[in-house]
């Protein structure tokens, strides 16, 4: 289960930052920077954080609303114009610098990332492969992240009905791709996705 170990060992300010949304075949990938305060968060929250993708959605709303509570908390988000020009890697990691820049004023002393790539930020950052499984404060990031952006395409959903983003949220679901088929391409699908880019006019597959 993560813990603080790291952000203890470092000292100072931390920020936990990870992102949802990197696979699916449309919306905006997001991220999120949090900053655990243990003195202002109950010690059941800590020890019941994991990484997003363990928890029910259920489980995943309740410990989102415990961290608006108790944590620093900035949310960055790369729409996508930004993941087609940029590439997603790198729409990432500029959603996870806004994600930063959304704690407001209070400096960071250190960043704590998932994975092996680092944004560019004004501290320093440390990668973690699976850090979201390691680091309180990245799983913390992954939930909010993940709700963050749930909530996001369940609104998209509304606005357009029959590809069940309420329920897919924009991943390559075999019901997703009928309706791409069926309805076309959406301004919120990723045209540098190639499932996406088979269903555009002029589509030569190279």
């Amino acid at each position: 289960m993560p813990d603080l170990i790291l952000e203890q060992r470092l000292g100072g300010r931390v920020v936990g930052i990870d992102e949802a949304g990197r696979g699916p075949w449309a919306g905006p990938v997001v991220a999120a920077a949090v900053v655990l305060d243990p003195l202002h968060l109950p010690a059941t929250v800590l020890a019941a954080l994991d990484d997003s993708k363990k928890l029910s959605p259920r489980r995943r709303e309740a410990l989102y609303a415990a961290l608006q509570e108790g944590a620093g908390m900035g949310i960055g988000l790369a729409e996508v114009a930004e993941i087609d020009s940029l590439n997603i890697l790198r729409a990432t990691l500029l959603a996870m610098a806004r994600a930063v820049a959304g704690l407001g004023s209070a400096a960071v002393d250190h960043a704590l990332v998932d994975g092996n790539q680092a944004p560019l930020l004004a501290c320093p950052v440390t990668t973690v492969v699976g850090g979201d499984g390691i680091s309180a404060s990245i799983a913390a990031a992954s939930i909010v992240a993940k709700v963050t952006r749930d909530r996001l395409m369940q609104r998209l959903a509304l606005e357009y009905p029959g590809y069940g983003w309420e329920t897919n949220k924009g991943y390559g679901t075999p019901a997703h791709r009928a309706a791409l088929a069926r309805l076309g391409v959406t301004p919120h699908h990723r045209r540098s996705f190639a499932p996406v880019a088979a269903h555009l006019p002029g589509y030569l597959g190279l």
